[in-house]
């Protein structure tokens, strides 16, 4: 484990170039795609060396996207042990998801109400691509339609605080949905995305906000399912 990261969590400095923001933007993405397809498994040490070695980044970006996650509490700080993958709670999980959904509601409405007709489009092209990969099975495109469907409804909002909040939240979600999909319903999560897109993308904030409560319902439906699945009788934490 390198120990020479810095955990200053200002990442906001005047001096740093917007190329080399961009490419911290790269390094966040793809360190956030290994927490999700847990390639860096809850509770595993993080090296900023062996992200470098994977990802063929540069060092700099690396550890600015490291720094990132340490504040957003995606990657933690252990004395004597260097960096580690945080773990998922059930409760707090539980807990995580009830926030979510009123952040959700939040940039539902907002996004309903300021998207822009390039925004509409490419929002109903996403929602229809995660029901295709449903439809086949195809986690991986599944995943990656998601992604790019947020990234499009939270440029909409227009909130960038509410995006803020909500990002490491949906990162938790989608690490533990990938740990545990066989127990799940593609189909059904991306029916509820196709519903909120379809309200944000005819500027509807009624049904926008339909579509996200019907997610965060089959969301919670499916993490209550993984402990009967699990047949654990306390809730653990997932290591």
């Amino acid at each position: 484990m390198n120990k020479s990261l810095s955990l200053n969590t200002n990442t906001s400095l005047p001096n740093v170039s917007e190329r080399t923001r961009r490419a911290a933007d790269v390094a966040y993405d793809a360190i956030e795609s290994m927490l999700v397809t847990l390639q860096l498994a809850p509770g595993s040490a993080v090296s900023d060396a062996d992200i470098i070695a994977q990802t063929h980044l540069g060092r700099t970006p690396v550890r600015e996207a490291l720094v990132r996650m340490i504040s957003i509490g995606l990657i933690v700080p252990q004395p004597r042990r260097g960096l580690l993958v945080s773990s998922i709670d059930l409760p707090d999980y539980l807990d995580l998801l009830q926030t979510r959904r009123t952040l959700e509601n939040l940039i539902a409405n907002y996004a309903a109400r300021r998207t822009t007709s390039e925004q509409r489009q490419s929002i109903l092209k996403y929602a229809a691509q995660m029901e295709r990969a449903a439809k086949k099975n195809r986690l991986d495109e599944y995943m990656v339609a998601d992604h790019a469907l947020d990234m499009v409804v939270h440029q909409a909002c227009q909130n960038k605080s509410a995006v803020k909040a909500i990002t490491p939240l949906i990162v938790q979600c989608r690490r533990f949905w990938y740990a545990y999909h066989h127990t799940g319903e593609m189909l059904k999560g991306a029916q509820a995305h196709m519903h909120m897109a379809q309200g944000i993308a005819s500027s509807d904030a009624k049904t926008a906000i339909e579509g996200t409560n019907q997610l965060m319902d089959y969301l919670e439906q499916f993490a209550r399912k993984v402990v009967e699945y699990e047949r654990v009788p306390d809730t653990p934490t997932l290591t």
